[in-house]
Parts: structure tokens; C-alpha cells; sequence
């Protein structure tokens, strides 16, 4: 079954933050480091990824410009996109298969190395 609803989004997000929030190298991002009220935060996600899968607008924001923030507090090196890019793409694995399911890892893929990538050329 592939990605094609916003209760599938949901479904994907949901896993990939039970997943990281207790990862034991990058739980700490989320829990300490800029510690998330997941019902502040799910919202904003679950518009992220619909509006980058599915279309629409529900989406407005600026994701690089808060993981700055975050960045300075404690440093985001390679080895912390590496493992959000491998969870994703195993929790997308796990639950989906088809276009959505590959463009999902696609555009996580994509997201990962600009994150990298500008937050370890500062």
C-alpha cells in the first residue's frame, strides 16, 4: 500500500518519532537539546510531509532556520542525518510501498544532505 492519504502521513510520522525520540544518538535532539511538545509538533509535521507527498499548502515554514537554532545549542554532525535518513527510510520501508513511499525517501534523502551539509559548513 502506498502514501496516499493524510491518515497514512500521520501513520509515518507517528512511527518515525516513536522511533527517534528514544533513538540513543539522536533521541537527544528532540528530548534535551530543543526538547519538542509533540502536540505542538506532530501538527506541524504531519503538514510538512503532506504538503511535500501529497500537495496542497497546509504547510508554511522554515524548517533550516530552527534546526540552526538547535545546531548552536549542540552540534548536528553527519552521523545524526545518517541515522534520521536510515529510520526514516526503514519506517517508510516498513508501512509503505510505491511511488509516495520512494518520493518520501527521496525527498528525506535530499532534506538530509542540505542539513548536513549546512549545518556542518558553519
Amino acid at each position: 500500500m502506498d502514501i496516499s492519504t493524510r491518515e497514512d502521513i500521520i501513520r509515518l510520522v507517528d512511527t518515525f518519532y516513536s522511533r527517534v525520540m528514544v533513538d540513543d544518538l539522536i533521541g537527544v535532539f528532540f528530548t534535551e537539546v530543543s526538547p519538542i511538545n509533540l502536540k505542538e509538533h506532530m501538527p506541524i509535521m504531519y503538514d510538512f510531509w503532506e504538503t511535500m507527498l501529497l500537495g496542497g499548502s497546509s504547510y508554511s515554514g522554515n524548517a533550516m532556520h530552527k534546526h540552526y537554532s538547535m545546531n548552536g545549542r549542540k552540534r548536528m554532525k553527519p552521523e545524526h542525518f545518517e541515522r534520521w535518513l536510515t529510520t526514516w527510510e526503514y519506517t517508510v520501508n516498513e508501512l509503505f510501498s510505491g511511488t509516495k513511499a520512494d518520493e518520501a525517501k527521496t525527498r528525506a534523502k535530499h532534506i538530509a544532505n542540505l542539513m548536513s551539509h549546512n549545518m556542518n559548513s558553519l
